[in-house]
């Protein structure tokens, strides 16, 4: 029996649409040649930005964009981004290859402008200095008569970008400076002190927080630093294999396809745990979990470059996305953020292109079909249905309401099913559909091959509904309230 109660929570959080935000690093094909074409690109481009993704972002209602890393931003200095004479480096984190910054800081708030959606932009801590960020900070926030702020002037921009999202440092218990957290607390501290306010713009300050069950960080984290942040990451990626071997994106049985889910459901342990310490020294829950990078790292495609990290994406990754979104829904009363690695071109990327051409994959409609919960009120559902012999639960499910309208999304992962639907009064529903066997996914010769419908295989009832699921696949229904 597949049942789902749905019913009202008391003093309920609301599910925050910055849940559904995305992350481009400067790594392999993500900013170049994805996002960034350059003015003179015969590709349709406004301000060298490609039309097409930005039209695809936009689509989604793609809320907040992180920028430049990751890895890259801890050796990312951004004076080398602005102006006319542009330093060139090596991207010695991915590839060796040669860096123009031909797209820096004005190219990326451009780029946000375009699609409508915040910045965040991640600080470097571990070869940066705190003049460095401090600058930065005026650079893009202050209106004062400053030689920075006249700088900024200068290059194009004569009010300030506004950025409120300011993440100090990435990963820096690895290689953002292989720090202890005792002493990233210390530096934490330090960095943040000079990440000022300039008028009404007020930074919201994002600490590094640890990688998947690494429980001491956070504990010393919140208890060193707490006081002085707005906010904590979390990383999470499947390795649906193992980090030596990860797997092939499009080669996989049954058996793996199943050890991915459960593996992408250890993500509500972590989250948990790392909520429960935050909960010790942050009952109010004022700072907030942000999950700033997750999704499936594969094995690249074959005859690509390994340290771009190109993969296909898969209708095994759609129901990882999501899985892990319901998951971020039920815990919004402290995830308030979380950004998929990464948006174009790399890991479980939305959009893949080639040339002139761009698809969207499996992953990009769970983004278009869950849109719907954005900034609105959380729902309980009680769910009841059999488990794997893993212990995954065969069905994943959010829901949550605004203005009259209740959003349900549901993953169900193998076999066809029926599930009835409890605690719903509605005069009508609406929903969707994305199904396919595990191992489908879209090519630029067949860009269809997986994508949503119009599903009508619903029974409404006084007190709710009842739907038949097909095997593999992932339902969004729209109920309007009477």
């Amino acid at each position: 029996m597949n049942k789902i109660t749905v019913g009202k929570i008391t003093g309920a959080p609301t599910i925050d649409k910055n849940i559904y935000g995305h992350f481009s690093e400067h790594l392999g094909r993500c900013i170049y040649d994805g996002i960034f074409v350059g003015k003179d690109s015969p590709i349709p481009n406004v301000n060298g930005m490609r039309t097409d993704v930005v039209e695809a972002m936009k689509r989604i209602k793609l809320p907040v964009l992180r920028w430049p890393g990751g890895c890259f931003a801890d050796e990312y200095h951004w004076r080398d981004g602005i102006g006319e004479n542009r330093r060139r480096m090596v991207n010695t984190v991915w590839g060796d290859v040669v860096e123009d910054n031909s797209f820096g800081t004005h190219e990326f708030m451009e780029l946000c402008r375009q699609v409508g959606c915040e910045p965040y932009v991640n600080i470097n801590v571990g070869s940066g200095t705190v003049r460095e960020m401090a600058e930065w900070v005026e650079y893009t926030n202050s209106n004062g008569d400053s030689t920075i702020v006249r700088e900024r002037q200068a290059n194009g921009h004569n009010e300030p970008f506004n950025v409120k999202y300011w993440g100090i440092g990435n990963e820096n218990w690895g290689g953002g400076g292989n720090m202890r957290p005792e002493y990233y607390a210390d530096v934490y501290r330090q960095f943040q002190t000079y990440c000022r306010t300039y008028g009404d713009n007020v930074p919201y300050k994002i600490a590094c927080g640890p990688s998947d069950n690494n429980y001491e960080w956070t504990e010393v984290l919140m208890r060193n630093a707490g006081n002085y942040m707005d906010a904590l990451t979390l990383h999470y990626y499947v390795f649906p294999k193992a980090w030596a071997d990860k797997g092939s994106a499009t080669e996989f049985d049954d058996a793996l396809y199943l050890e991915t889910l459960r593996k992408a459901n250890l993500m509500d342990e972590y989250i948990t745990g790392h909520s429960a310490i935050m909960d010790r020294y942050d009952p109010n829950r004022r700072v907030a979990l942000l999950v700033d990078e997750w999704g499936c790292w594969h094995n690249v495609e074959p005859g690509t470059n390994p340290a771009f990290l190109y993969q296909q994406n898969a209708m095994r990754d759609a129901m990882v996305a999501a899985l892990s979104l319901n998951i971020f829904n039920r815990h919004c009363g402290r995830v308030r953020m979380t950004n998929i690695a990464q948006v174009v071109n790399v890991l479980q990327s939305i959009i893949l292109t080639d040339g002139d051409k761009m698809i969207l994959t499996p992953t990009y409609h769970v983004f278009d079909m869950y849109k719907g919960h954005m900034d609105a009120e959380l729902l309980k559902c009680m769910l009841e249905c059999p488990k794997y012999e893993n212990g995954l639960d065969k069905l994943s499910v959010s829901a949550s309401q605004k203005d009259g309208v209740i959003t349900m999304t549901i993953a169900n992962f193998t076999d066809e099913t029926s599930v009835t639907i409890e605690g719903i009064h509605a005069q009508d529903v609406s929903a969707r559909i994305l199904s396919a066997m595990p191992r489908s996914h879209n090519t630029f010769e067949n860009p269809n091959q997986v994508s949503p419908e119009s599903f009508e295989d619903i029974v409404m009832s006084e007190n709710g509904a009842t739907l038949t699921m097909p095997a593999y696949s992932i339902v969004s229904l729209s109920f309007t309230s009477k």
